[in-house]
């Protein structure tokens, strides 16, 4: 995959944004745990940032899923991590299914205001006995008449102390756990929905990050996306964008190196610039190529993506890559910067905190080892 002249004039124009508007923040937002989601939102919205591969007659550009990849890659520019991923779940966590299954009114009353920054969405899968494993997650959603009747919790949920909805996977069956979920739009002003509480995070401190509690929570069926007893299918498509968008956004790391270098370069010891030392060069060499590495990855992904192919095999490995080189790059950065390293106001001691969730979140390394093996065909029968 290329980026054409469009790719990157978006790119160039997200990164004056971030500029502008984010990173004069972010020391203030850090500390408050949390970003004003709407705000930003809007100017976001009005300036085409949330909608890019977005069907036009909701708000969206139309473009295809390449340019989601560029905004996540610029959204790296932002001098933390936190604000990035609130971003990455209003456009490509909350909504691909929504854009993708939901029915026109469906659209018109979540993913058009979404888009517009109007709304702030959130992802409402992992509980607490159910993270990675998503098959097993307990919250239900019962028919009564023409509503459903939801109960249960959700762990995790990224912008879930200031969401106007949530994209919700619940069990609406008692059928094979594959087979009996569904995915449902749930307005957060509903009644019977608790925030218990918002989550002391190392990292991503700008990101505010929510348990929530469903307490016989009424909301109409047509709020629900595509078909019955679809969500897990949805979910896993929902997965392999937020895998390839993970694994974008992981290129942050070249700002990082690029930072690093310029302190190793004015940094003294023992009488000569610390990049002079031979170990140092040839660890930042290698870790460049690590970096270049998880890219060519990624955009061969994402040129078989928008070309119809499936690409779970490749996504999954890409965000595994993509982790591990994130931690990798971090920690030897750290290392480099020595005690100011170590200091928590220096960007490379936040992407330190920021990155780490990277190999957890969004199915952690060990999941996806279990899919690229299971997609290998060497995975045992269980």
């Amino acid at each position: 995959m290329i980026y054409t002249e469009q790719h990157v004039q978006l790119q160039d124009s997200l990164r004056r944004f971030l500029d502008a508007e984010v990173n004069p923040h972010v020391d203030e937002w850090e500390a408050a745990g949390t970003f004003p989601a709407r705000e930003l939102f809007r100017k976001m919205g009005r300036l085409g940032f949330l909608g890019v591969t977005k069907p036009v007659e909701y708000g969206g550009a139309g473009l295809d899923y390449s340019y989601s990849v560029a905004i996540a890659e610029a959204l790296g520019h932002a001098r933390c991590g936190g604000v990035p991923m609130a971003i990455g779940v209003q456009t490509d966590m909350a909504t691909p299914a929504l854009a993708r299954f939901g029915s026109d009114d469906l659209k018109r009353e979540f993913l058009a205001p979404s888009i517009a920054g109007d709304m702030v969405a959130c992802l409402g899968v992992s509980e607490v006995g159910a993270g990675s494993d998503v098959a097993s997650i307990r919250t239900v959603a019962r028919k009564d008449g023409s509503d459903y009747v939801i109960r249960g919790g959700k762990m995790w949920t990224t912008s879930g102390t200031q969401a106007d909805w949530m994209c919700l996977l619940a069990n609406t069956s008692e059928g094979a756990p594959h087979r009996n979920k569904t995915l449902i739009c749930v307005p957060m002003d509903t009644p019977g929905i608790e925030v218990t509480r918002k989550l002391v995070k190392a990292g991503m401190r700008s990101s505010d990050t929510a348990q929530i509690f469903f307490d016989d929570v009424r909301v109409p069926q047509r709020y629900r996306i595509g078909e019955e007893g679809m969500g897990f299918a949805y979910q896993m498509m929902q997965f392999r964008e937020e895998r390839l968008w993970a694994a974008a956004n992981s290129l942050a790391a070249s700002e990082i190196l690029a930072e690093t270098i310029a302190w190793l370069r004015e940094r003294e010891a023992f009488g000569q610039p610390l990049l002079a030392n031979q170990f140092v060069y040839f660890k930042l060499a290698e870790l460049n190529a690590e970096v270049e590495a998880v890219r060519a990855l990624l955009y061969r992904a994402v040129e078989l993506y928008v070309g119809g192919t499936d690409v779970t095999q490749l996504a999954s490995m890409a965000k595994l890559k993509a982790a591990r080189m994130s931690r990798e790059v971090a920690d030897w950065c750290v290392q480099f910067w020595g005690g100011m390293g170590y200091v928590e106001d220096t960007r490379v001691n936040r992407y330190w905190r920021d990155s780490r969730p990277a190999s957890i979140g969004g199915g952690a390394d060990e999941v996806m080892l279990g899919i690229i093996a299971k997609t290998m065909g060497i995975l045992p029968r269980q």
